[in-house]
This record gives C-alpha cells, structure tokens and sequence, in this order.
C-alpha cells in the first residue's frame, strides 16, 4: 500500500496525506481451534511472503506481524516446523519503475519502490533453488502502483480512483500470480486485499484541517476546497478504491484458477478480502491503523516549537525505523541545493511510514482473514505437496 506520511511542520503537510495509505498478540495461534489432525512427517512447511509494506507489517514487532500469526497458527494446526521467507517490504510496487538498483533498503521498513513483487519472487525462486518446496504463498500488492499521490488527492475524482484501480489491481496482479503459480508450483497462493483508509468515522482535526490548508498549494490549478470537503472527497475515494481493488483481485484470481483448471472445490489460489469497518479507518475512535502519539504534553511541544518539533507515530518501530530512514537517507557531499531538499524530505516520508499501516488489532484482523482461508485447505487430506504426490 504503500505507504508513508510525513512530520507536522506545515512545510509537510501535503506529503503527510499523500503517503498514507500505502493485527492481536502472540496468543491468537496458540488459542485457535485445532482444524486437523495432520500426523506430522519430516519435513518442514515452507512460507514464503511476498508484497509491500502490509504483508511486511510496517511499524509492527516481528510477533505481531500478521505473517508471524500466520506462521505460528499453522505450526499449531498441522504439526510442522513453519519455516518463513519474507521478501515483502515497505514501498514495493508490483512491477515497473523509475527507482535505480541502488534505491534497495536493508530494513524492510524503509518504503522503496524496489525490489518490486515480481523481482521478489525471482530472488525468492533463487533462494530456493527447487520451487516446488515452497508450500504456501502470502502476498499482495498494487497500491503503490497507483501510487499515494493518487489515491489520497482530495483533487481526484471516484471515476478517476476506479480507473486507476482496475488498470494496476487487475492486469499486473493476473501476471503476477500467473508468475508465482508457474514458480512455486506445488503452492498453494492466497493474496490479501487492502482497506478504506478514510471513513465518515475519521476525525476532522487539528491535523485534517492544517492538511486542507497546504494540500491544494501543492495541486496547482485544484479547485480550492475546505478541510470538511477534503475530507469527504477523500472518504469517497477510500470507499471506491476499497471496493473496486477487492472486485478486481476477486475476479483475476477466479480468471487464473479457470486457466489453471483448479477452478472448483480446491483453487491454487484464493483472495482473502480484509473485512474493514468504517470505526477501523485511520484516525477514527476505534482505529485498526497506526496514527500520532497525540498525547497533551507533545501536542503542547509541537504548537510551542512552531512545528520544528516533530510529533512522533504510535507505532513499535518508530526508533529502529528513524535510524534506517536516516542511514539511508543521509546527506551525499555531491548534492545540490535541490537534492538535498528533497533528500530531506524523503527522510522525513520515511520516519512517518507506519501511518495508515495496520496496528496490532488490524495486523490481527489480517491473519484471521488468511488462517480462515487455510482452515478449508488444510482440513482437505493432500494440501501439502509430498501428501499430493504420494496420493492416489
């Protein structure tokens, strides 16, 4: 998705609604109800996670990501070692893009365009070496190729939001997912759907109004509009991208099972679409999205400082995410004037990037869409590959 936001100075608005977008504890996998009994065998399970910034679990601690829920579910409910490779990362787009190699972060956390979802299954294809080992496959993916400038302008209209959304979710998903069933043949493929990040339950703060101030002096010739208005052309636009990104994964991934003929009882691949509710979008009473720490005394300190103090995310990353962002986003001694704004101000994009990602609860909500897609698969004798082959 995907997905990033930048500080409070008024100089960073814009880019802090521009780049959102882009779930419970540890005890979910070990209070789940057992839905088969699989005698266990030697032989490890293999999860592979492919994707952006949602699947990666931006902001989460490592047992908190929904792809460690995941993992710790299936370990429960099959007997098996659950062996995990996670190429997902913050900023990944599906394929295509104007980043050079040397854009590639360390730390998954720092939202880059590159490696792109196709170039990670090719370099998970090379860790493997035999494709066919990898039994399950997590991914997602198409957000960031819309790109947050898009899908949270305020200037856009819900028509130009459809059309965006069928054009990435739809064509390069199928290719995609023609790619990783070809690769990972014996796999089973479940891809994750994405979420309405504004609703009619999103506050109209401090924050949304400061942001309908500055928005429209970065969208020359926009046609000025109140932060009341903004907020409204952005709920529409969430609600459309919510539901037109679920309509086309649902329907490219019925297309690809028909060409695979697995279009019946048991497809290779399954969509699981992410149940979001409108008190769960960001900023709302009950959000399932990371947000500011918003607390009295660094309010006050934000307002006295004039907005050279930087309000802080509420995410369990933020400290090991802001030293990344500012390793890999330090000063060059060959930077222009110019490259050392905007050197800047990707540094400050970066340090915000878990706003809008799900938080402990929305990470939780994911792996309950994923593990409720998997109890139907496992509960069916053969899902795994070596229980297929040796069936009759």
């Amino acid at each position: 998705m995907l997905f990033s936001m930048l500080s409070l100075n008024r100089k960073f608005l814009a880019g802090v609604v521009a780049t959102i977008v882009t779930f419970s504890p540890f005890a979910f996998s070990q209070t789940s109800e057992k839905v088969a009994q699989v005698n266990p065998i030697d032989r490890q399970l293999n999860m592979l996670v492919l994707g952006d910034s949602i699947l990666w679990g931006e902001g989460l601690k490592t047992e908190h990501k929904s792809w460690y829920q995941v993992k710790t579910w299936l370990a429960t409910n099959t007997g098996r070692v659950v062996i995990e490779r996670i190429e997902a990362h913050a900023g990944a787009v599906i394929e295509g893009s104007d980043a050079t190699e040397n854009m590639i972060a360390q730390d998954g956390e720092v939202n880059v365009a590159l490696p792109t979802v196709s170039e990670q299954a090719d370099r998970a294809l090379r860790y493997y070496k035999d494709g066919s080992k990898v039994d399950l496959v997590l991914v997602n993916g198409c957000a960031n190729d819309i790109g947050a400038q898009n899908l949270l302008n305020g200037a856009i209209t819900t028509a130009e939001i459809h059309r965006l959304t069928e054009a990435k979710c739809g064509p390069p998903i199928e290719g995609l997912l023609r790619k990783i069933t070809s690769s990972f043949a014996s796999a089973h493929v479940i891809i994750t759907g994405y979420y309405p990040f504004f609703s009619e339950k999103t506050r109209n703060d401090f924050f949304m109004k400061a942001m309908a101030r500055r928005f429209f002096k970065d969208n020359p010739g926009a046609r000025k509009m109140s932060s009341k208005a903004t907020l409204e052309r952005l709920t529409a636009n969430s609600k459309e991208w919510y539901e037109a990104s679920n309509k086309s994964m649902a329907e490219t991934v019925a297309k690809v099972n028909a060409e695979l003929g697995l279009s019946g009882s048991r497809p290779r691949i399954v969509f699981a679409e992410i149940h979001f509710l409108p008190e769960h979008s960001f900023s709302a009473p009950e959000t399932q999205l990371w947000g500011f720490n918003q607390s009295p005394f660094k309010r006050l300190l934000v307002l006295l400082s004039f907005g050279k103090i930087q309000l802080e995310t509420n995410d369990e990353r933020r400290k090991q995410r802001n030293a990344s962002c500012d390793e890999f986003y330090r000063r060059q001694t060959e930077d222009t004037p110019h490259q050392k704004k905007e050197r800047e101000k990707q540094r400050l994009t970066c340090r915000y990037a878990a706003l809008g990602h799900p938080n402990r609860k929305g990470a939780l909500l994911y792996a309950e869409a994923i593990t409720s897609q998997l109890k139907s698969a496992i509960s069916e004798a053969g899902w795994l590959r070596e229980l297929r082959d040796s069936g009759p």
